[in-house]
């Protein structure tokens, strides 16, 4: 018997070359390359439910679906398991002396009708005529009553035929049966489909396998006259649909969005495609309407067989299309699939075409690195599973055995950024993990850093420099180019270490995100890195976190997932017992370990909502003399400057929302931190009175008042915006307490900085992050009170230092000088000075604390074991 194979052997393929599944990209199936839609997940989830219980028959919802999805009656559609199902079923009703089969077209069709007994009549689409069908011929081949097979899309042409020919040649031919195969037709977006003014000998199959992308669940369905479907369901063995088949199908006849998205990725890479096809010597693609393509070796050295086997080598399986009628040895077909993999395929067809050996690798899911650098990776179940320290102490725990080993977090979101001594920008969590590794920050460890500056805007950094201000939208468009950067500054810092710990952003199962993710997934692909999942108990729901973050990703994502990390456990490790065996057992993945709740670790936090939770926790300080009240700015930026007030004794911190919160207490200090949007900040300040309450606060009590960078431009007199930075005005008035101006610039100044604050004659480390200069407009009522190395003076104020405020951040880490402001509020109080440090604010101490408990938790013989493989 001929060869009837199909495309899409995978798995036989595998077994045969010695490869994993995963570890091939097979172009011989042709499959929606965006995958299933999210409701199939949802979908196989309720049908558990149901999979005690025989599947409805017939399928009653379903057929309502469809019914309402293709605007044809219930009675005119019958499902089976896969639309093949229903076509091997057809010659059974069907009493025809011959068939008519329009070829090259799929192999089946002939296929069932000599398992039938069937003569066939081949009708020969033509190269030459580019596979054209001429339906005048084709009705000379209709001289007694036959069954006519017709691919609509044509397999494996890819081209449609005249819809209005197809009713035209059915109506002229009534003693004749047309089966037109719509199976990849849902790739075109068109509005004359054949099931649609329907002849009543036209049958139409359709499945839903291919543009779904589930070819493993089994669903098509026949649109035909009621009395052909009812002889079908004759022959139907019963619950042809299963229960999990019938729930899928249910809900992705809603997936509107879904259909729209798919064609147009669609389009957009066939076109990549097929220009790029045309312009390697001796291939010659087809044009195609849908999502492949048929292709012709011109080269006399290659033929299909030899190809193939070249290609496979790469791990790429192309359709050999020598066993199509009409076709030969020259001959293969290639799907659309994903953008990565596409561009693979043709550098390696040009590789072999040009005879020019590519630079470029392919690996089971995609391009990696181009180094073999050692890689791993935490992503959370969510935003503040405890990512960002767990990294810092896996780094510090790597260097201390000996590995030359750097952070890298390719897209940060944080409002707390640093300056790096060659003046870039980047977030302040890789630098407390480069300090883990006995680096300098460098900002390929974060080459791409937002800095909100509204609820739907950022500021974007780029390699440590500022590129502009972009919205949502134009941000994930501008995206796409950062994917390059952000795998150039990877490479470039995995050459030169032996490890790498790379950290996550938000979960990797957000979905509206994956599509344009370079952070997460993506990120662990192109690194190969053995990637660690960790959920935060103390927040509740963190084996559900788990199930529900894998369920929600790819099976090549969940691959690299290699197992969890509960993190922030409060209690008796040992009553988790049964819910981690139960998690195991589910996802087959193991556990890492429990990483207990770390008080008092004395590291900076990455963003604005760690910084809340834990000051929360710390203002409770009751006997603490010095009250520190610390302004909520909407846009607040760079708040770890008060960080180390957190763990001096005699102080307690109040995070103030409200101006009632400003009067319940008689507080010695108020900051108003560092803004991201200085003037909407200030304009806060004064809508909500805040600003009024703490001028009657200044004006009649002994607190002092103290403004960090934007809060520094905050108190003074006049905010000018010439360049619009941050708002259509030109001046706005700032809250007065200090004579002073600022003029934004649309150049921003980055620099680390070595200062002195004048008044005590001490001298301070830290780094500026601001737009523009603040000058003094009346001289003689002010002093400075900081001045940098390069003699500018970079804060100023009240001659009685009543109020005062400076760009300098990192101000109040030195120990000397955080206990000298102290001192001073108490003297104001009446107690006495302490005069030595009662804390010492020393990073390193919290990290090799972070790396001796995570030591002690974490399976560290496991994940050595992944650098050392």
């Amino acid at each position: 018997m001929k060869n009837f194979q199909h495309g899409g052997n995978l798995h036989q393929i595998a077994r045969e070359c010695g490869k994993s599944v995963d570890e091939l990209i097979d172009f011989s199936a042709n499959i929606n390359p965006l995958g299933p839609p999210v409701s199939v997940i949802r979908a196989i989830r309720e049908a558990t439910h149901y999979i005690i219980h025989y599947p409805e028959t017939p399928p009653k919802e379903l057929l309502n679906s469809a019914s309402n999805f293709y605007g044809v009656r219930e009675k005119e559609i019958v499902f089976g398991n896969g639309s093949t199902e229903l076509l091997y079923l057809i010659p059974r009703i069907v009493n025809k002396k011959k068939a008519v089969i329009v070829v090259p077209s799929y192999v089946d069709y002939e296929k069932i009708c000599i398992l039938n007994g069937i003569p066939i009549d081949f009708y020969y689409l033509k190269e030459q005529d580019k596979f054209k069908l001429d339906f005048d011929k084709l009705s000379s081949f209709l001289d007694i009553p036959s069954i006519v097979f017709i691919g609509q899309p044509n397999n494996p042409t890819g081209k449609i035929f005249n819809p209005e020919s197809i009713r035209e040649i059915a109506i002229s031919n009534p003693n004749s049966i047309f089966v037109i195969d719509e199976a990849f037709a849902d790739f075109v977006d068109a509005s004359d489909r054949i099931y649609l003014r329907r002849p009543k000998n036209v049958i139409v199959l359709l499945s839903l396998t291919k543009f779904f992308a589930i070819p493993g669940i089994r669903l098509g369905l026949m649109i035909a006259d009621e009395t052909i479907i009812e002889k079908i369901k004759e022959h139907l063995p019963p619950w042809s649909v299963n229960s999990i088949a019938y729930r899928v199908g249910i809900n992705i006849f809603q997936e509107k969005d879904y259909i729209y998205q798919s064609r147009k990725y669609v389009s957009e890479q066939y076109k990549f495609i097929i220009n790029e096809l045309k312009q390697i010597p001796g291939l010659c693609p087809f044009e195609s309407d849908v999502n492949f393509i048929l292709v012709k070796i011109t080269s006399k050295n290659i033929d299909v067989s030899f190809l193939k086997d070249l290609l496979l080598k790469k791990n790429i399986i192309i359709r050999d299309c020598s066993n199509y009628r009409g076709l030969n040895n020259k001959f293969f077909r290639i799907a659309v699939k994903s953008k990565e993999e596409n561009s693979y395929l043709i550098e390696c067809l040009k590789e072999i075409f040009f005879n020019k050996k590519t630079d470029k690798k392919f690996y089971p899911m995609g391009p990696y690195s181009s180094t073999n650098t050692p890689a791993i990776m935490f992503v959370g179940t969510g935003s503040n599973a405890g990512k960002s320290i767990l990294a810092a102490g896996l780094c510090r725990i790597l260097y201390n055995e000996g590995f030359k080993v750097a952070p890298f977090k390719a897209q940060n979101m944080s409002l707390n950024s640093y300056v790096t001594k060659d003046g870039g920008e980047m977030g302040r969590a890789q630098v407390l993990q480069a300090q883990a590794c006995r680096l300098d920050p460098d900002v390929r460890m974060n080459p791409v850093l937002l800095k909100p500056s509204s609820d739907t805007g950022s500021q974007v950094i780029v390699l440590g420099k500022p590129i502009a201000n972009m919205d949502v939208k134009d941000y994930f468009e501008y995206k796409r180019k950062l994917l390059d950067v952000v795998r150039h500054a990877y490479d470039s810092l995995a050459s030169e270490f032996d490890v790498i710990v790379l950290e996550g952003a938000g979960s990797p199962a957000e979905i509206n995100l994956k599509s344009h993710d370079i952070t997460n997934m993506q990120m662990a692909k192109y690194a190969k890195a053995n990637t660690l999942l960790v959920g935060d108990i103390d927040r509740g729901g963190v084996f559900a976190s788990f199930i529900g973050t894998m369920d929600l990703l790819d099976k090549w994502e969940q691959n690299l997932i290699k197992g969890f990390i509960i993190n922030k456990f409060r209690g008796d490790a040992s009553l988790l017992d049964s819910a981690i065996d139960v998690i195991e057992n589910y996802t087959g993945k193991p556990f890492f370990g429990i990483v207990p709740y770390i008080r008092n670790l004395g590291l900076p936090e990455e963003d604005s909502v760690s910084f809340k939770i834990g000051w929360d926790k710390i203002k409770k300080r009751e006997n603490a003399p010095i009250k520190i009240a610390c302004i909520d700015l909407p846009h607040i930026s760079n708040f770890t400057d008060l960080d180390p007030f957190l763990f001096e004794p005699d102080v307690s911190i109040f995070i103030i929302k409200d101006k009632l919160e400003l009067l319940r207490n008689e507080f010695d200090l108020i900051i108003i931190p560092g803004s991201k949007n200085v003037i909407k900040d200030n304009e806060y300040l004064k809508k909500s009175s805040i600003a009024e309450t703490i001028k009657y606060i200044i004006e009649n009590q002994k607190t002092q008042l103290i403004g960090i960078c934007g809060g520094f431009q905050i108190i003074g007199e006049k905010i000018c915006d010439p360049h619009n930075i941050e708002s259509s005005q030109v001046y706005t008035d700032g809250l007065g307490f200090l004579p002073v101006v600022t003029e934004l610039a649309k150049e921003k100044t980055l620099i680390q900085t070595d200062a002195v604050y004048i008044p005590a004659g001490l001298k301070l480390t830290g780094y500026e992050i601001h737009h523009g200069k603040t000058f003094c407009s009346v001289p003689d009522k002010l002093m400075c009170v900081v001045k940098n190395k390069r003699g500018d003076e970079i804060g100023y104020g009240t001659k009685d230092l009543k109020v005062w405020g400076s760009y300098l951040h990192g101000i109040f880490d030195d120990d000397i000088f955080r206990r000298w402001i102290i001192d001073q509020l108490r003297t104001k109080k009446g107690l006495l000075p302490l005069k030595t440090p009662q804390f010492s604010y020393n990073v390193e101490q919290g990290l090799n604390h972070l790396a001796e408990v995570l030591k002690n938790s974490l399976d560290m013989e496991k994940i050595l074991n992944f650098i050392l493989a």
